[in-house]
């Protein structure tokens, strides 16, 4: 196979146009080329008027060889690079014949389906404990808090099957290098479940909750097929451990599981366990993360303005963003987890607290467009102790500096998980909102209009309201109306990420724990789905070269 990289054409060509576009392109007779794929295919929309779609093609050809030898040194041409998974081995079946302890996964969202299914796949039959329920009840939960103001801290948005990106927009594309191509896998396991195809090559592939939530259902019917388990409602209070290894984890409910391999996968609000772990001594550090509100707009006014006289094309769908802004004292102000055609959704997992997250479904098609419009921290800046001399900051003030704008967002939208909220308008003349205007806030239970910067009682530290504030006009010179006067702000968004990492070694282990394997972005290294499944695979196949070296 060959790969063209970079075949432009214009947006709205018609499907017939490809293929002599492939043959002008490489310069051979329309007999040459025996068929052809599209890898991937991304847009530019830097000329509104005449945007361009743009392909990666992968072509069967009568003679490959000869085509490749008339494009030396064109890098545009080269050969089809092999983007099937390897993997690192399989269990003999008589692996488990002498009662050999199964390696344990905490957490069943992306990294820890993904760590399970290939431990499965490599027949290592792993068992998983989930502290929430199964995605059907976790949704029924999750409805209950939206809709009745009645919060399951254990069945909530962030814990149960599927993890936190289950209510989301089911974003699949990173930034992450990835040259063994493991995103590939993680898409093609999708497909499997039920996605749809198309996220094998669009640029910014995504999936919605509703199909997330099929497709969650049967990636676990098939690690259960493979010989893995999945137990929910099953929280790990404690971890066993000996002479600097792990033997077993107990469970709120005074069982034991022995095991020598434990993946950590526990999403980024486990903050029990993060404190359990840290009294047992397992190392960790306090990480950076960011703090903000989100944002709504009209959905339409960020299609005009990303896309122009193109807006609501097919093919382009629903226009995201992604912004930045330096402010003047120090502060970066970001766009985050950006959400076209989304709703704005409540996402503690701790009574009276407030959190706020974003969500669409697979379609895109809700009236406004929300984003996290948040701002960096670090731990300096919330460290619990008050030193300024430079020395290690505790790995827990992360999680009390969170549950101290959670809980004050909870106080200004006037209990019952309201959340406080401004008009962009008013937030930028810092005073009090007193109606909304043509935007309606998707956020449910709903919204309080209050004063998010009110003296002694602000709804984030006031560097950080400070640096949104001027971002917000900044912005809006990048995309025509984003500033609008009765866009609204919804706060808070605290768990952008997790404010500590569990440490590991290149080994994916514990610096100080063998057999203990932290992953994801619980553990803080993941950031997002694909991220996340990445690791997991990543992880899982380090636990397997340990177990499988036993042998």
């Amino acid at each position: 196979m060959l790969r063209i990289n970079e075949l432009r054409l214009p947006l709205n060509h018609a499907e017939a146009d490809l293929r002599p576009a492939i043959v002008q392109r490489l310069g051979i007779a329309d007999s040459a080329l025996k068929s052809f794929t599209v890898f991937k295919r991304s847009y530019d929309a830097r000329k509104k008027t005449a945007m361009l779609l743009i392909y990666t093609i992968d072509c069967e050809l009568a003679d490959e060889a000869a085509v490749l030898a008339s494009h030396l040194g064109d890098h545009q041409i080269k050969a089809t690079p092999d983007t099937s998974y390897k993997f690192i081995g399989h269990a003999p079946a008589d692996f488990y014949a002498a009662e050999r302890p199964r390696p344990v996964v905490i957490g069943f969202g992306p990294c820890g389906i993904f760590a399970a299914l290939i431990l499965a796949q490599m027949g290592l039959r792993p068992i998983v404990l989930e502290r929430g329920k199964d995605v059907r009840q976790r949704t029924k939960d999750t409805w209950g808090l939206w809709r009745e103001q009645r919060l399951d801290p254990e069945s909530n948005v962030q814990f149960g099957e599927g993890g936190a990106g289950t209510f989301s927009d089911g974003k699949l594309y990173s930034q992450i290098s990835d040259p063994r191509f493991l995103t590939r896998k993680v898409l093609t396991e999708f497909v499997k479940a039920g996605a749809p195809e198309e996220i094998l090559f669009v640029s910014k592939p995504h999936i919605g909750t509703f199909r997330l939530v099929s497709m969650v259902i049967k990636m676990r019917a098939d690690i259960e097929a493979l010989g893995g388990e999945i137990r929910f409602q099953q929280k790990v209070t404690d971890l066993l451990i000996e002479n600097e290894q792990v033997r077993g984890v107990t469970l709120e409910s005074g069982e034991q599981i022995r095991t020598d391999h434990v993946v950590l996968a526990l999403g980024h609000s486990a903050r029990d366990t993060f404190t359990m772990l840290h009294e047992r001594g397992v190392y960790m550090e306090a990480k950076p993360f960011s703090i903000g509100y989100r944002i709504e707009h009209p959905q339409s006014i960020i299609d005009k303005a990303r896309f122009g006289p193109n807006a609501g094309n097919e093919i382009l769908g629903a226009a995201d963003y992604k912004l930045v802004h330096h402010a003047k004292n120090g502060r970066s102000v970001y766009s985050f987890c950006m959400c076209p055609g989304g709703t704005v959704v409540a996402a503690t997992s701790e009574p009276n607290r407030v959190v706020t997250n974003g969500m669409s479904q697979y379609s895109r098609n809700e009236r406004n467009a929300n984003a996290g419009i948040v701002v960096g921290i670090t731990p300096e800046d919330y460290r619990q102790d008050g030193k300024t001399d430079g020395s290690l900051v505790n790995p827990l003030d992360g999680m009390a500096f969170q549950r101290i704008w959670e809980s004050r967002a909870y106080e200004l939208g006037e209990g019952g998980y309201l959340a406080p909220g401004s008009l962009v308008g008013d937030f930028i003349k810092r005073q009090r909102s007193k109606a909304f205007g043509s935007v309606e806030p998707s956020y449910k239970p709903g919204v309080t209009l209050t004063d998010l910067q009110q003296k002694g009682r602000g709804s984030l530290p006031t560097y950080a309201l400070e640096a949104i504030r001027e971002a917000l006009p900044a912005f809006g010179r990048q995309i025509r109306g984003f500033d609008m006067a009765d866009a609204v702000l919804t706060g808070v968004e605290t768990r952008t990420s997790s404010p500590l990492r569990v440490t590991r070694g290149k080994d994916y282990q514990s610096l100080n724990i063998r057999g203990l394997y932290p992953a994801g972005e619980g553990a803080g290294y993941a950031g997002g789905i694909m991220s996340a499944g990445v690791d997991g695979i990543e992880v899982a196949e380090a636990l397997g070269r340990a177990m499988l070296a036993e042998v």
